[in-house]
């Protein structure tokens, strides 16, 4: 079935004046951003309808009908961690079953073995292993790029960097300036958890805070380079706590312009420390979608995450706002450990069927958002 996009400023107004929400619309269609009470207030608000329908106006004037993929591949790198997340179900330890650390080389001939496929993207992330040395991560980012050197490299979430700048004794620029000569591209968004000290302290107190990580996301961006931006959500969290996580987002937004994507990522209780919570549901998801495009405005993109949401959550969700759903994946194990039964990969040709099954146009994009194809009404062409 085809969801059919609402899409006129007079139909929007009429359906979020109906559900009371009058006040936050007039401030999205007059591009004014929104405060920590009016967040909070589509956080709870009863009428999701009304809301996305909001977000989805929001997300068409930014992007009209186009939804964005890439084709790209996964590389968890190690899956030993010392920051004993309360929430993870990757993390191993080491000796226990299970652990490994790939070396350079091991990564390098996964990169090799699709050079068959028209990848753009390689995404590495992974646990903190104290035993990494510094050229570990240089020499890494070096064996992939040798091994494909067109590919772009997205690594390291910022608690990686946070490791691997304190292994360095060198300061964060140095550190930043390294690994983008080693072939860094960009960074992705993880580690961000949710900024909420009291969260912090209860689920994963091993890792870095907020101020942290932001700073470290702003010394990036001032390096160069871009990067995602992400939020863990349907754990112990408010919704206040929420808003606040979103508006410091925004506000580092304003100061560096730096972040190209908003990813909300969903707690999978299975497998982990506190599996007794429950498993988030298509609305709850559905809603972090919406109030992320409707609070922050001068992020470009909002991510469904289909590896995470699954195909069908992630595909309604290009009608609540967002306006890209990854990439084409390939062997992620961090959401598949805590239970996600979603493919381990998508090809590029259902992905475009998924995109169109929406209503939507899909656009090939590269790491940085620049075109390279648009398909269009059966036939394709090339930007």
């Amino acid at each position: 079935m085809t969801l059919r996009p609402l899409s006129s400023q007079s139909r929007v107004a009429a359906v979020v004046r109906a559900a009371g929400l009058g006040a936050v619309g007039e401030k999205i269609f007059n591009n004014i951003p929104l405060t920590l009470d009016d967040a909070v207030l589509i956080y709870q608000h009863p009428d999701l309808n009304a809301v996305g329908a909001l977000a989805n106006w929001k997300r068409e004037q930014i992007h009209g009908d186009r939804a964005y993929f890439n084709v790209n591949q996964h590389i968890n790198y190690t899956n030993i961690c010392n920051k004993l997340c309360r929430f993870c179900a990757f993390q191993r330890l080491p000796g226990q079953s299970g652990a490994y650390v790939f070396t350079p080389e091991e990564a390098a001939a996964k990169i090799r073995a699709t050079l068959d496929q028209p990848v753009t993207e390689v995404h590495m992330v992974a646990g903190i292993d104290p035993k990494l040395t510094y050229d570990y991560y240089l020499n890494l980012v070096r064996a992939v790029k040798a091994a494909r050197p067109d590919i772009h490299v997205k690594a390291f979430t910022m608690v990686e960097i946070e490791q691997i700048h304190k292994i360095s004794k060198k300061s964060l620029e140095e550190v930043f300036a390294d690994l983008k000569q080693a072939g860094l591209g960009s960074l992705p968004g993880g580690g961000a958890e949710i900024f909420s000290e009291r969260v912090r302290k209860l689920l994963f107190p091993l890792k870095i805070g907020a101020d942290r990580w932001l700073e470290i996301a702003r010394t990036a961006h001032r390096c160069g380079l871009k990067s995602n931006c992400t939020m863990l959500y349907g754990h112990i969290e408010t919704k206040l706590e929420k808003a606040e996580h979103l508006l410091r987002l925004r506000e580092l937004q304003t100061e560096t312009g730096g972040f190209q994507t908003f990813i909300p990522l969903t707690f999978h209780p299975e497998n982990t420390d506190i599996d007794e919570l429950p498993a988030s549901t298509a609305v709850n998801d559905l809603r972090e979608i919406a109030v992320a495009r409707l609070v922050l405005d001068n992020i470009p993109h909002i991510k469904s995450y289909w590896i995470q949401l699954g195909v069908s959550i992630a595909q309604t969700a290009l009608c609540f706002g967002a306006d890209d759903l990854d990439g084409t994946v390939k062997e992620e194990r961090i959401y598949h450990d805590a239970g996600a039964d979603t493919p381990q990969e998508l090809d590029r040709d259902e992905l475009i069927q998924i995109i169109r099954a929406a209503g939507r146009r899909p656009v090939e994009r590269d790491t940085l958002y620049r075109v390279v194809r648009v398909e269009s009404a059966g036939a394709e062409s090339v930007h």
